[in-house]
């Protein structure tokens, strides 16, 4: 009886392998924690599953909190798992990104990281 139990319990995780996954950042350009000399035009954001575009959004704000995206996020048409938006002309200093998405298996994750632009 024992066994049954143990043995329906495993069936039932493997038929659902779905229900467990998340949207997570996988990498990004500008990279997470980097220095990039000169001021990049946009920010993307590549995660480990296919998202929901309308129901997710990238931030990037500067050391005084002001948002210093053009707020155009939008998802990369060659790559659902791929969310962009384009920058505004970024000065020397630390950057803020701040992201919230919506994958398609409807679990919502969020995250934020840094990165330093150089003269």
């Amino acid at each position: 009886m024992k066994f049954a139990r143990v043995l329906g319990f495993m069936v039932l995780l493997a038929a659902s392998p779905g229900a467990l996954a998340h949207a997570f950042l996988d990498h990004a350009t500008p990279a997470v924690g980097s220095q990039v000399h000169g001021s990049p035009d946009t920010l993307t954001l590549w995660f480990s599953e296919a998202l929901e575009p309308a129901f997710s959004s990238i931030k990037v704000l500067d050391a005084a909190g002001k948002q210093v995206d053009r707020g155009d996020t939008a998802a990369d048409p060659k790559d659902p798992t791929a969310l962009k938006v384009s920058l505004q002309h970024l000065a020397p200093g630390e950057y803020r990104v701040m992201w919230r998405v919506l994958s398609v298996d409807t679990h919502v994750t969020e995250g934020k990281f840094t990165f330093s632009v150089r003269p």
